[in-house]
């Protein structure tokens, strides 16, 4: 099955080659580049899918985000994805072999909440994602509200409304 080694030990050019063969090389325009916008991933929960011939399979990144409120007031979160296979290797168990890797690394109760654009019925049933608390929450560009997910140990912290941007964090 798959090697799951960290991400950044994979040749960039290597991964913007798979993000383009998995979504298109116009992914940039998508909202979730824009949620994240000039932020660095985050290396300890961004992985790497190895096939049985060491060959790249599949990457996911992790992202420092927030969530500002009405108030001004900066929650921050970790966006997770994109989860990206080779178009060949979908359906063979690396995505789901990826995100038991991301959120692995995110466990215990200091743990933010997690969010990402994706599949609502595919997402909660494997990892908990639900689009249950994010209904009063607002994207930089066009986006699916019911796509609108999130993942948290508490979900009373989670501000009813919002705007997701990058975590901007101040230097």
């Amino acid at each position: 099955m798959a090697n799951i080694i960290p991400l950044d030990g994979v040749d960039a050019g290597l991964v913007e080659q798979l993000l383009d063969a998995a979504f298109g090389a116009d992914r940039q325009k998508r909202t979730a580049y824009r949620i994240r916008e000039e932020q660095e991933f985050l290396p300890p929960l961004s992985f790497a899918a190895l096939d049985e011939d060491d060959m790249l399979a599949g990457t996911i990144q992790a992202w420092p985000v927030a969530l500002t409120d009405e108030d001004g007031r900066r929650h921050p979160m970790v966006m997770v994805g994109p989860v990206a296979v080779l178009p060949d290797k979908q359906n063979d168990g690396y995505g789901k072999a990826l995100m038991l890797a991301t959120l692995g690394g995110m466990q215990g109760d200091t743990v933010l909440p997690q969010v990402m654009i994706g599949d609502p019925e595919y997402y909660e049933r494997f990892f908990d994602f639900t689009a249950a608390h994010t209904s009063g929450w607002r994207c930089p560009g066009p986006y699916e509200q019911e796509r609108l997910l999130v993942r948290a140990a508490n979900p009373a912290v989670l501000p009813e409304t919002g705007m997701l941007g990058p975590w901007d964090v101040p230097k």
